[in-house]
């Protein structure tokens, strides 16, 4: 069994963050690790947060500028980045009443870390932030011009929610407009996931923003229409250039399946179309009721006769638990519906 991921930031991570700012390194260190192990990765980087707050300048242009100050200009790999959470921590908590301090401090840590959790704060306090991010959006860094898209983004995952965006995109999208056209991929992705995020509360224009820009940014396009295609929505899978096919989908699905297999499906294709194929189950609920869930398929080349093969899992999954009962099997063919047949799922 994989380590849990708190335990990657533990005594003496928190020791190394002592080391780094103007504190007394033993008294700060056993006051972060005080019930310690009980804490779970990101409430383990708010408590560090709070102790600096209680260590630090009481002043909080100076603790910003303190926090900032400790925050190396290498940018660890992978999970080391965590290292930094409290430092994200403490600017948006700490950091609010000093505008110009914490912009400069989280320029800085979106280079080290990320900053897209501690400037949605700021966005919702200052109107002024669009402005700052406006201009980001030209930085010769990737990770800061990142931080435009994905410090905005009204649907990010891990964070509060932006409700004013929500109801209005029109100013993220005014900022994903900047950055449509980015050299850098990562930059690219982000941009895909906003649009991604605006299409749940705005589909008709996000679709408009979609029809826009494509074509000649296929990729960004598909990113940021991906909840509409897994849906089936017509226009979405329109501008794709998928338009209604008469390609007709054929499987033999198991009269039953026990929970702990998996569903190993050949779904053979006729016709004569490029078409995009999903395949979808009506997973049974506890209550008895059904929750539908999009599997991406692939996209196929149809002439005359074509093949694609997908394996579903119905193992138990601490994010998926399986129930007994009658599994509604089906595929989606540039968004229109197929049945392939009903699988009856029994224990294990």
């Amino acid at each position: 069994m994989a380590e849990p991921l708190k335990n990657q930031f533990g005594a003496r991570t928190v020791e190394r963050i002592a080391a780094s700012l103007p504190v007394d390194a033993p008294g700060f260190a056993a006051e972060c690790l005080e019930d310690f192990d009980a804490l779970e990765l990101m409430d383990r980087g708010r408590r560090v947060a709070d102790v600096m707050a209680r260590h630090l300048d009481p002043d909080p242009a100076s603790a910003v500028r303190q926090v900032a100050a400790a925050i190396g200009a290498e940018r660890p790999v992978g999970m080391d980045g965590f290292f930094y959470n409290p430092h994200s921590f403490f600017i948006a908590t700490y950091g609010l009443p000093a505008f110009e301090e914490s912009m400069s401090a989280m320029y800085r840590l979106t280079k080290a870390f990320t900053a897209e959790f501690c400037i949605r704060a700021f966005i919702s306090e200052y109107p002024e932030t669009m402005v700052q991010l406006r201009t980001w959006a030209a930085d010769p860094d990737e990770h800061v011009r990142r931080l435009v898209s994905e410090g905005s983004r009204p649907r990010l995952p891990w964070a509060a929610q932006l409700p004013q965006f929500r109801a209005n995109p029109e100013p993220v999208i005014a900022l994903l407009q900047l950055l449509k056209d980015d050299e850098s991929e990562y930059v690219l992705r982000s941009v895909g996931n906003n649009l991604n995020d605006i299409s749940k509360d705005h589909p008709e224009r996000v679709l408009e923003v979609a029809a826009e820009w494509y074509p000649g940014r296929e990729r960004l396009v598909r990113r940021g229409l991906r909840t509409l295609i897994k849906a089936g929505d017509p226009e979405a899978l329109a501008i794709l250039g998928y338009g209604r096919s008469e390609v007709v989908a054929t499987s033999a699905v198991p009269s039953s399946l026990a929970i702990g297999d998996s569903l190993r499906l050949a779904i053979e294709l006729s016709g004569h179309d490029r078409v995009l194929v999903d395949v979808v189950v009506d997973f049974v609920k506890a209550g008895g009721g059904t929750r539908r869930k999009v599997f991406k398929g692939g996209e196929v080349e149809v002439d005359g006769r074509a093949v694609i093969r997908r394996s579903i899992s119905f193992a138990q999954h601490s994010t998926r638990k399986h129930h007994p009962g009658p599994h509604r099997i089906s595929v989606l063919i540039n968004g229109r519906e197929q049945q392939l047949g009903v699988v009856r799922v029994v224990q294990g």
